[in-house]
């Protein structure tokens, strides 16, 4: 996905001479990344809701959400997230954009550390990070008009784009697809898809550098889902975004990443580029993920010899995750060490990351380790496998 230069266009142009302080490096202008370059930085990033009970709120416990990702978002490119509901990838991209305070970690955007600045600190890295929110139906104020969400980034900023705020929504309103007209109507006037064009127009406004988007078709229908995947692609080719894209649908995620990484459990399994993760899966976990991913065609299906797996047992829960790798309970691969060590996210390959003592389309990391668990055993005797 290619990136234009932001110096030709006309949303960059527009934001400029509405802030002075942004030729000059005002408070919160940053030094601005190559395309390729790392644009976030992610180190050791936790999130612990607690627990607690009683009448004085006596912590409990803690819900792991996140614990201990460790990744980077590199300018111009879309990093796809996946997992099963319940794995932390929606907290993960609250946790990065700062709607969350982390537990521990370190969050760098453009090499400035932002993991604990307060709200007046944020408030000019908002420009440049901006969420696109999963339900289009309450992430949007009923009370308001669409010219008011909109504009509402211009006014939070103290920005004054050039022909006034009402020609550039009205602008930004082209740019996604719907009509200037649409200024003054209300949000239950839309359909889903609608509404989602309008939230992407409220996190495009300030021509941000990185966005973060949230399940961003999940409750859209399938014809719908397919106009705003491409949208986002094209904005992307336009405007020179960088996509974090949350999501649970694989084909959607297949269809827009660059690089994709796989979370379980609060943890990152795998991360590597699109193209190698869908042809040499290294995780077990995200094995059994392709493998539910349908095939309308059963020629193909068969021809590509898949089988489907299907994992045994529930999602343990964060509040009490497991020892060792968190998978080992569902793997058909676990053995002695699996229990017992947490494996390590280290390169396996080029550009290839993976969380596991025994991975798939690898060399072996325990290659002493053979005797399998009772859980490991109970999966191969239990799995139901699908030829074709």
């Amino acid at each position: 996905m290619s990136a234009v230069s932001k110096d030709d266009d006309p949303m960059t142009n527009s934001a400029k001479s509405a802030d002075p302080g942004a030729e000059s490096g005002g408070t919160g202008t940053l030094t601005e990344p190559r395309e390729g370059e790392s644009l976030l930085k992610v180190t050791g990033l936790k999130k612990h809701f607690p627990v607690t009970k009683g009448l004085f709120k006596r912590q409990v416990g803690a819900v792991l959400a996140v614990d201990g990702l460790d990744f980077d978002v590199r300018s111009g490119e879309t990093l796809g997230v996946v997992g099963e509901s319940g794995c932390g990838k929606s907290t993960m991209g609250r946790l990065i954009t700062r709607l969350l305070e982390p537990t521990d970690g370190k969050i760098e955007f453009e090499g400035k550390d932002i993991t604990h600045l307060g709200v007046s600190g944020m408030r000019p890295m908002r420009r440049d990070i901006q969420m696109i929110f999963q339900d289009p139906y309450s992430s949007l104020n009923p009370r308001h008009t669409v010219g008011a969400i909109v504009g509402a980034p211009f006014k939070l900023q103290g920005v004054h784009p050039e022909g006034g705020v009402k020609k550039e929504v009205q602008r930004l309103l082209e740019v996604v697809g719907l009509s200037p007209e649409h200024y003054n109507r209300y949000p239950h006037e839309f359909s889903g898809g609608q509404r989602q064009r309008i939230g992407i127009a409220r996190a495009l406004a300030l021509n941000p550098k990185l966005v973060v988007a949230d399940e961003p078709v999940s409750a859209l229908d399938v014809s719908i889902q397919a106009q705003v995947v491409n949208l986002l692609d094209d904005l992307q080719d336009e405007l020179g975004l960088t996509y974090v894209i949350i999501a649970h649908d694989l084909s959607v995620i297949r269809h827009v990443s660059d690089r994709i990484a796989v979370m379980y459990l609060g943890k990152l399994v795998e991360l590597t580029d699109r193209q190698s993760l869908y042809e040499t899966p290294m995780h077990p976990y995200t094995r059994a993920l392709l493998s539910a991913v349908p095939v309308p065609d059963p020629r193909r299906k068969a021809a590509q010899g898949r089988e489907r797996i299907l994992l045994q047992g529930d999602v343990p829960s964060p509040m009490n995750p497991p020892s060792g790798c968190r998978f080992h309970t569902r793997c058909w691969k676990a053995t002695e060490v699996c229990k017992v060590k947490e494996p390590p996210l280290i390169p396996l390959a080029t550009g290839h990351q993976v969380a596991c003592h025994h991975p798939e389309n690898a060399p072996d990391q325990q290659p002493g380790d053979t005797k399998l668990l009772r859980e490991a055993k109970a999966a191969l005797d239990g799995a139901v496998k699908e030829q074709g």
